[in-house]
């Protein structure tokens, strides 16, 4: 897909149909189901802290990053924003979004951890919002993420890794945390261990 920007659509219209097709959904617009024809690729980034950009300039309303974030798709490695209508593609610098805060119930299998990213989304983490950690192959440097709703996560942010650390177990050889009946690995436990 060419990341060429294109005069038209524009944002303006793109958040006109997601308006008026959130008017009839009940939740989050089902943009799996739609399938228009694609209109180009928008000049529109999504920064790995989360912030979104339009022509260069962050988007500062939160009411309309949050509406754009709700006909988010992902198709293979390309992110587009879609509508009955039309479908544009946009630029992911890493996950779409961030999970910037999580809560705690529960102990140990029993315990769940719901989190909440950068634009209001809710989800526990479960075998259908696994987390999974990714290492920097020269530094070693962990990107934790959880999965929001398909295909699109969010990158956890440091301090709320710090807390899942925190609460980690060893299990089965890996460090890592109960949610949602299921185990996630965050680290070998003997690379753990070995520091």
């Amino acid at each position: 897909m060419s990341k060429e920007s294109v005069t038209s659509p524009s944002a303006e219209g793109i958040a006109a149909s997601a308006r008026a097709a959130g008017a009839k959904a009940r939740g989050l617009p089902p943009v799996h189901l739609w399938n228009p024809p694609f209109c180009g690729d928008l000049d529109m980034r999504i920064a790995r802290d989360g912030t979104w950009f339009y022509l260069g300039t962050p988007i500062g309303r939160v009411e309309l990053v949050r509406l754009f974030s709700t006909i988010l798709r992902r198709d293979g490695d390309d992110y587009f924003l879609v509508t009955p209508v039309e479908k544009v593609g946009i630029t992911v610098d890493d996950a779409p979004f961030v999970a910037v805060d999580f809560e705690v119930s529960g102990t140990g299998e029993s315990q769940e951890l719901r989190f909440e990213t950068n634009v209001g989304d809710h989800m526990t983490a479960d075998p259908d919002h696994p987390i999974r950690v990714i290492r920097d192959p020269e530094t070693g440097e962990p990107s934790p993420y959880v999965l929001v709703r398909t295909n699109l996560e969010a990158l956890i942010d440091r301090k709320s890794f710090y807390r899942l650390v925190d609460i980690g177990v060893h299990h089965e050889g890996w460090f890592g945390v109960w949610s949602g009946g299921a185990f996630f690995g965050l680290i070998p436990s003997d690379e753990l261990l070995a520091d």
